[in-house]
């Protein structure tokens, strides 16, 4: 026996011949069940095909059919807390996710992102031989750590996966997005009609035929996170266009539609009303014809990329099949959270508007329709479309109400229990998912968890819940779920909590949470409010935080780009992605480009931000410097008074932000102003994509950011910030509003 390799129960000699060989005994018994868990993001219960929608859905209602709907799902309001719910099997509050993984608030519940010591399903998945994959969207890494440098701490592949393609924020252009393959940055795809939706599906495809060539004995895990249906709204025109006429009906009559078709399956019991109409949404039938042709195109985009998405799960889902692993593959399909009101009430065909701030009047998007859906026409719908999404529930995503927390879920498992096509009415949440796949893998969960298994009702429409009780927060919205009945109150940020008015509902009897009981059920009510406290106080609620969002950013330490006041950036460096907030134009600063060698006669991009959609860029054209700087189609142009003096090693310009949004703009070199200009419309959400140096490597909105510049010419260039009192206001808004 070897006395230096104490694990080696083989025997080590002087010689091969007086020593024995030893292997690691080979897994035995049947191969574990594969799993595939799909989440779509900001889809409303009732988008789905198979949840009574009008959009088509082939692929998920195929798996409906061939499994099980579940009418009682939830989740979290927001993105980041629900996929940390999914993945740990924890409130998300304990593990540190209260909020988006954007913003560190400096307190244990709410770092953006989860605690190193709360083992994830791919961690505990691995441990047991499978070979875990995710494709598609993360959001479980802080914003100040998505840096081609990381640190990758929190990046999908310390966190259990294998391999990792896909974005890493909240959200991302489907034709240009920002991409990340295991821990480091990837180009876009350089193929005519790219689409990311199809370009995950490609991967999710080879991942697995790899695992299969070369891991055959073991099962995979395989995570697929669409960036569809979040804005921006971008797919193929032809998914778009045979839409067009199907919502001029309005969403009042849509919702009306849904819930017949959603009673008509045997989803929503007999007699169930519609959720009163939320708060500032208008009746269609109170529209001018502008609104509704504008508000009709825009929610066929959704429709269309809605559609799309599914057309590519189907050729995974083909493949799977192809492959002889469908039938022993569980299949999960769900939503992060309810549908999104973030369009405001009109929303509008270029997404960068609303998530700016900007309100457009339908009269001004009438003539550019027929950009819905491509590059610069990523879209998003009112704020109707999303509650029509939500039907037949109140309010939407960021609420504690239905519409914000009650998502679609489709398990499809041929080999597994259950009668094809049944319906499941239990409560669950998505901190069940991780603890249920557990059990039906027969593997044990790590530790203690707060979701229960639910595996028991695949096979048994009458299994019972696996708890009695679930709370929820967000943002200070409350709510409360216990032995079928649900308190909530939305809060108003800035009062007393204890001056909240809290609504009561009993869910077994009121499936659509529609009527109050409050003012019968005094007692009872009490009673769940009381427990609310008592969860929150177990599941590190506190401290409670309805602080504007901005005050929230301000609060979070000097940490990430954002924080620094120089930012040195020299060619040939990586991409400086759009989440680290530093790539727009809407604080005040100060660029200079410092040459190397003479450029009194150079030509090429020095410094630019954004893509087709807009941004800014600097550059040199025969040694006179010029910039441009466009905003949702509105450009503006200047160029210097001379070009560069021989021997003049630096030139830039000067951006002033101003209070309404406008900003003033000088060119300079040697200390001299060549110029000056300005600009109507500056903005931190002028593109999805970031800032490059000496290069501009996807679309352009100018002829200026088509020549690179010459790396041996350009040494550096520095962004001095000068911040102003609203930057913190405008960053939180982009936040919240993409998210």
């Amino acid at each position: 026996m070897s006395t230096t390799h104490p694990d080696f129960p083989g025997r080590i000699g002087t010689t091969v011949a007086e020593s024995t060989p030893w292997w690691p005994e080979r897994r035995e018994g049947p191969k574990r069940p594969n799993v595939v868990v799909v989440i779509l993001d900001d889809t409303g219960w009732g988008d789905l095909g198979c949840y009574g929608s009008e959009v088509r859905t082939p692929t998920i209602d195929a798996l409906a059919d061939a499994g099980l709907r579940y009418t009682g799902f939830h989740v979290t309001p927001l993105c980041s807390p629900t996929r940390a719910a999914l993945l740990s099997g924890r409130n998300h509050h304990g593990i540190g996710m209260r909020f988006l993984a954007d913003t560190d608030t400096g307190f244990p519940n709410s770092r953006g992102s989860i605690r190193r010591d709360v083992p994830l399903l791919p961690e505990v998945l691995r441990g047991e031989g499978y070979g875990t994959y995710l494709v598609g969207k993360w959001h479980l890494a802080p914003l100040h750590e998505i840096t081609p440098a990381g640190p990758y701490g929190n990046w999908p592949l310390a966190r259990g996966f294998d391999r990792y393609y896909g974005f890493l924020d909240g959200c991302t252009d489907q034709y240009e997005p920002e991409l990340f393959e295991d821990n480091h940055p990837a180009p876009v795809p350089e193929r005519e009609g790219y689409h990311l939706s199809e370009d995950l599906a490609d991967r999710a495809i080879g991942y697995v035929r790899d695992h299969l060539a070369f891991r055959p004995g073991d099962p995979f895990y395989l995570h697929l996170a669409f960036g569809a249906t979040h804005a921006p709204f971008q797919a193929p025109r032809e998914f778009i266009e045979q839409y067009l006429d199907t919502f001029t009906v309005g969403w009042d009559e849509t919702r009306r539609a849904r819930l017949a078709r959603q009673i008509e399956a045997g989803l929503v019991p007999e007699g169930t009303p519609l959720a009163e109409r939320n708060d500032g949404v208008r009746p269609w039938a109170e529209l001018d014809e502008d609104e509704r042709r504008v508000y009709a195109a825009l929610q066929a985009a959704f429709a269309g990329f809605l559609e799309h998405a599914d057309a590519q799960l189907g050729r995974v889902v083909d493949a799977l099949r192809e492959f002889g692993e469908l039938d022993d593959t569980i299949v999960l399909v769900t939503s992060d959270n309810g549908a999104s009101r973030e369009g405001g009430p009109g929303g509008d065909v270029d997404t960068n508007a609303p998530y700016s701030g900007i309100r457009r009047p339908a009269a001004e998007l009438v003539g550019e329709l027929d950009r819905v859906g491509t590059l610069t026409g990523g879209s998003h719908y009112p704020e109707g479309w999303a509650m029509a999404g939500n039907t037949p529930f109140r309010r939407y995503k960021q609420f504690v109400d239905l519409g914000g927390v009650r998502s679609p879920l489709v398990v499809a498992w041929p080999n597994g229990p259950g009668t094809p096509g049944g319906v499941r009415r239990q409560f669950v949440h998505a901190i069940d998912i991780a603890p249920t796949l557990y059990e039906l893998l027969g593997i044990p969960a790590p530790g203690e968890l707060d979701g229960r298994s639910v595996a028991a009702t695949l096979a048994d429409a009458d299994s019972p819940a696996g708890r009695r009780t679930q709370y929820w927060e967000t943002l200070g919205h409350r709510a409360i779920w216990h032995e079928g009945w649900r308190a909530v109150t939305a809060h108003v940020p800035g009062t007393d909590y204890a001056e909240d008015e809290w609504r009561l509902y009993d869910t077994a009897a009121d499936f659509a949470e529609a009527t109050d009981v409050a003012a019968r059920e005094p007692e009872r009510l009490a009673e769940l409010q009381e427990l609310w406290w008592r969860e929150a106080r177990r599941h590190d609620v506190f401290p409670l935080d309805d602080r504007p969002l901005h005050e929230v950013i301000e609060a979070r330490g000097p940490i990430g780009l954002y924080a620094e006041r120089r930012i040195v950036l020299r060619p040939g460096q990586s991409h400086v992605p759009f989440p680290s907030a530093v790539t727009g134009s809407n604080r005040s600063i100060d660029v200079r480009a410092r040459f190397r060698v003479d450029a009194s006669t150079a030509s090429g991009v020095l410094l630019s931000s954004g893509n087709a959609q807009g941004g800014y860029v600097l550059a040199l054209q025969d040694g006179v410097l010029a910039f441009a700087h466009s905003a949702l189609g509105e450009t503006v142009e200047l160029r210097a008074s001379r070009a560069l003096a021989p021997g003049e090693r630096e030139a830039g310009f000067r951006l002033r932000s101003l209070p309404d949004l406008s900003g003033e703009l000088v060119l300079e070199a040697g200390g001299e102003q060549l110029g000056s200009a300005r600009i109507p419309r500056t903005g931190a959400h002028l593109s999805f994509w970031g800032l490059d140096v000496g290069l501009a490597p996807v679309s352009a909105f100018s002829p200026l950011q088509a020549v690179p510049i010459d790396p041996a010419l350009l040494e550096l260039v520095a962004i001095d910030v000068h911040p102003a009192a609203d930057d913190a206001v405008e960053y939180a808004e982009l936040i919240l509003a993409s998210e």
